[in-house]
């Protein structure tokens, strides 16, 4: 699935200004690379974003993908979340937010809920540290995948 262009063209402008204000150039690869990830709701991993990207810049690299990931993922413009095979995988939609990641074939989605942002951490936690944020990940079985071989019972 692919974001809406009003939304797309949002996260286009803010990578615009915080890699100016970072100083980091904005290089047609780097552009696509972010552009590939910003468009996409599937939080794709680098092999994914590689794979899309050498189709239109046959020219670039696995490891300027990956490069190019992390130095977005250090300025704060994408982060990063882990999904069914733990590999890595990047999301444009830095704002508070949560996901639901189907088990059986890693399709993941945001959602919100005013409820979970305001989850309080519990004393064990707070012991290690002062919490910033807090996300949750459900877990669970995506329609397509329930249509292509229900669950036992179902």
């Amino acid at each position: 699935m692919k974001v809406d262009n009003e939304k797309l063209n949002e996260r286009i402008a803010r990578f615009h200004t915080l890699a100016r204000e970072a100083g980091i150039r904005l290089t047609h690869q780097r552009l696509e690379i972010f552009r590939e990830v910003a468009s996409s709701e599937e939080h794709p991993d680098a092999e994914s974003v590689y794979r899309s990207v050498k189709r239109r810049m046959p020219t670039v690299s696995l490891d300027t993908v990956y490069r190019t990931l992390w130095m977005l993922t250090d300025l704060g413009i994408i982060g990063t979340l882990s999904g069914k095979r733990k590999s890595v995988r990047f999301d444009a939609n830095i704002q508070p937010h949560h996901h639901f990641v189907c088990i059986r074939c890693g399709m993941t989605r945001d959602f919100e809920d005013p409820g979970y942002a305001r989850l309080a951490a519990p004393e064990q936690v707070e012991q290690y540290g002062h919490i910033l944020e807090s996300r949750v990940e459900m877990r669970g079985i995506c329609g397509e995948c329930l249509r292509k071989e229900p669950m036992n019972g179902s």
